[in-house]
């Protein structure tokens, strides 16, 4: 002790500061220490959650990014598709309504024809009257004379069988 005395150190107080400074250490560990370690340990672990949360947040915004991409990609193909019915369908109908047309086109200058062949037909009955009378005429002003209806009607015959010929 006296090579304590000797450096100008009192035990006693040397050992007051002891207990003091033990106080002291274990009232601020006790009320000050520990309640600031569990209060960064829970903030420590609420900062982890979040980025937890985040890291969750963000897959999740990316799962729901492809399924988004996946769905536009599919609706495109669908409209893609369905614009190409439409114009398949578009084009047989604008074929239908051809070929509806060219029949039709075609009954008009059928019946046409056979209008015109009933035309003709009545026509060339006509040219052969006129054709009959003519002749009599001819054979009258050449003979002069009437023969009776039977021999008139024969030649009449005759002259219309030389002009079908």
């Amino acid at each position: 002790m006296e090579l304590l005395n000797a450096l100008g150190i009192n035990v006693k107080i040397l050992l007051a500061q002891l207990i003091n400074f033990a106080v002291m250490l274990f009232v601020l560990w006790k009320f000050a220490y520990k309640p600031m370690k569990k209060f960064l340990e829970d903030r420590s672990k609420k900062i982890e959650e979040g980025v937890e949360n985040a890291e969750k947040a963000e897959k999740r915004l990316e799962d729901i990014s492809k399924k988004e991409e996946e769905v536009i990609r599919n609706a495109k193909k669908e409209a893609a598709k369905i614009l190409e019915e439409a114009r398949e369908q578009a084009e047989e109908n604008k074929k239908k309504a051809v070929d509806k047309a060219k029949e039709e086109i075609g009954a008009v200058i059928n019946k046409e024809k056979e209008n015109m062949q009933v035309e003709k037909a009545e026509t060339l009955k006509e040219i052969k009257k006129e054709i009959v009378s003519l002749v009599v005429e001819a054979l009258e002003s050449v003979l002069e004379k009437k023969i009776d209806k039977k021999e008139d009607k024969e030649l009449i015959e005759k002259a219309i069988k030389k002009i079908e010929k």
